[in-house]
């Protein structure tokens, strides 16, 4: 008895303390300054969480914004500004300084409009579709499954919508021809900047593609409905002869892993596996043994999963709406997301000559290698910075990329 309360009285102080630093997390600004006399000041609203790093330890990498956010960060510090960097998550910072850009991913630029200077350019760093239709796709994703399935599963990606691209003179987006056009009724200049990957792989050169056709992997971060999990476990349920590897936070959505619970663990060609570090030899033993990534996504802010998956050497299998550039040679666009069609799909690029196959996902791993890696983001994103400075009259010191 005395020691069960003792330690939900633990439980209790180490629950208010962690209240206590997420709030305090949440109003924290963090301020650099660059190696010269400043030019002026920049305001990056995004993630705290590269600039908290104790020195030596590395940058996380279960995420694309933690690298690209310091990255931003530093494009501006060697242009000669300093940069105070809050998370967008902040709801209490009010700008008490002249900000010569202030960069936004979510709301703080709204609210903080009645505080900037007029000459402040304002500039809107979209890491997701907009999320009106973001909210709407999943909603819709979540009324299919009710129907096709009698479940009904709570959201897992909706957030409240923001003004940003309204208030903003311009837009950063990393996704690509889908993300953009959900922004283009502000009638603002969008720039496209190429997501980032974590981590580059070499090309497997012993990888078997006539053994492991019939594998495929589903890699997703939060929201599985969102993500279309619920779509290839539906299809490969009905497919025996073919084989589908789950690798993503499955056990933090207790209502799907109920409603899938067979499909997920009962079924022989199915093999949930949960989260896997991308830097780990377990993950790549994963990708190895597979032919293609699958990802029925109804919405993405430039496809980070998949990307990465493509820099295995994964054939990209995805939908229109994953925002990844796919051509013939290298991957597959679903055109309906639907279950026969994802079944067909996989049963045709799997009867594909091994030959065919491995020249496919060798263009894959091209492709990505070309265009989307941490110092094509670090180019383009200098490039368009310039850019916009240009277009407003100011001076900056040119760099010169290796």
């Amino acid at each position: 008895m005395k020691n069960n309360l003792i330690k939900r009285l633990t439980d209790n102080v180490g629950f208010v303390a962690d209240k206590i630093q997420g709030r305090l997390e949440r109003r924290r600004m963090i301020s650099l300054k660059p190696n010269k006399p400043a030019v002026g000041s920049v305001l990056l609203s995004y993630v705290l969480s590269p600039f908290n790093l104790k020195s030596g330890e590395p940058i996380p990498t279960s995420h694309t914004q933690h690298w690209e956010c310091l990255q931003m960060a530093k494009t501006f510090l060697d242009l000669g500004y300093n940069v105070d960097v809050i998370w967008f998550y902040n709801d209490v910072f009010i700008p008490k300084k002249e900000y010569a850009f202030f960069i936004e991913t979510r709301h703080n630029l709204e609210r903080s409009l009645p505080f900037l200077n007029k000459n402040c350019i304002k500039i809107f760093h979209s890491d997701a579709a907009h999320i009106l239709f973001h909210n709407a796709a999943e909603a819709n994703r979540l009324l299919g499954l009710q129907q096709r399935r009698g479940f009904t599963l709570a959201p897992r990606r909706f957030e409240q919508p923001n003004k940003a691209i309204e208030h903003a003179d311009c837009a950063t987006v990393l996704g690509n021809e889908f993300t953009m056009n959900t922004f283009k009724y502000a009638n603002k200049p969008l720039y496209r900047i190429p997501i980032s990957a974590p981590t580059l792989y070499p090309w497997p050169e012993n990888k078997d593609f006539a053994a492991c056709r019939k594998n495929f992997l589903w890699f997703g971060s939060g929201g599985l409905v969102h993500k279309g999990l619920d779509l290839l476990l539906d299809a490969f349920s009905q497919m025996p002869d073919y084989h589908l590897f789950i690798c993503g936070p499955i056990d933090r959505e207790e209502d799907f892993v109920a409603a899938f619970y067979k499909e997920l663990y009962q079924i022989k060609n199915i093999h949930t596996i949960g989260w896997v570090d991308v830097t780990s030899q377990k993950f790549i033993d994963i990708v190895n043994n597979c032919l293609a990534i699958a990802y029925p996504s109804c919405s993405e802010g430039g496809g980070g999963c998949v990307i990465n998956c493509m820099h295995t050497g994964l054939i990209p299998i995805v939908s229109y709406e994953s925002s990844v550039d796919i051509k013939d040679e290298y991957g597959v666009i679903f055109k309906e997301n639907s279950v026969e069609e994802i079944k067909q799909t996989i049963q045709n690029i799997s009867a594909l000559d091994a030959s065919q196959l491995e020249q496919m996902a060798k263009n894959s791993w091209n492709y990505v290698r070309e265009n989307h890696t941490r110092e094509e983001f670090a180019r383009a994103y200098r490039e368009t910075i310039e850019k916009i400075m240009l277009e407003y009259g100011i001076k900056y010191e040119s760099l010169t990329y290796a």
